[in-house]
């Protein structure tokens, strides 16, 4: 596997709306530092850069949400911000719109900073493509799990199955980490891209589900010893487990 990162395309389009949750935009831009960043950074202060409006008589936003749009101007993610308070500076607009546009976040913000990236793929790549997850680093993972799980909901779909294969493949040559279980178990079932799951209680969330296709009906596990070496044979027994729990019919090879 490369360690390599794909190459993404930047369009001159806005990615990232703050708004409230029931009001105007505060602040449309291209890209956003600050927000994406490691659990330990501790500094509230988030940039947007590339900015294409900015609500200049508003200073403080209570209710804000920040959304990740897509090249077709649709929502395909989301953040419960909080308060937000434009900064007192700021760069003046050049070639009609401004550079760069400093607040402070009051709220929580993404402690995965590889989401970053994987967003701006989700935005200006087009339709996703089976195993794509597989082509970025290994330490994506985790990231790419998160967006996976942000935009599923974010995008108004529920904690359900709605592929219709009867028979649900998984390749345990795959799984590098627990993250890429989930990934590789999310697009099995309900395609790329596709959630079923970030934990194991998601997971049995999802089986039972009332919405959707109902659970699956049968899991073809390829390289399960594969698996079993590289995610721990605790945790592969705890997944069997909740399989057969739901009466799952799990062929395991």
């Amino acid at each position: 596997m490369s360690e390599r990162l794909p190459v993404v395309d930047k369009v001159d389009l806005p990615l990232y709306v703050v708004c409230e949750e029931v009001g105007g935009v505060l602040i449309a831009a291209e890209e956003v530092e600050g927000f994406f960043v490691d659990a330990a950074d501790k500094s509230s202060e988030v940039t947007f850069v590339g900015v294409h409006e900015v609500a200049r008589s508003r200073r403080k936003v209570e209710d804000a949400v920040m959304t990740v749009v897509n090249r077709q101007r649709e929502k395909i993610g989301e953040y419960f911000i909080g308060r937000v308070v434009l900064g007192d500076a700021y760069v003046e607009q050049s070639g009609g719109k401004a550079n760069r546009v400093t607040c402070r976040f009051f709220g929580d913000r993404c402690d995965y900073p590889e989401a970053k990236k994987i967003w701006l793929r989700w935005a200006t790549g087009g339709a996703h493509e089976k195993g794509e997850w597989l082509r970025w680093p290994v330490n994506y993972q985790g990231a790419w799990l998160h967006v996976v799980q942000n935009s599923w909901f974010a995008t108004n779909h529920r904690a359900a199955r709605y592929g219709v294969e009867g028979n649900i493949y998984l390749d345990g040559a795959q799984m590098m980490t627990r993250p890429g279980f989930y990934c590789a178990l999310g697009e099995a079932v309900n395609g790329p891209g596709g959630y079923f799951g970030s934990n194991l209680d998601a997971v049995a969330d999802c089986i039972s589900s009332p919405f959707g296709e109902g659970p699956p009906e049968r899991i073809i596990w390829q390289n399960f010893r594969t698996s079993q070496e590289m995610l721990g044979h605790a945790f592969l027994d705890s997944v069997v487990k909740l399989m057969r729990e739901f009466r799952i019919d799990l062929a395991i090879c």
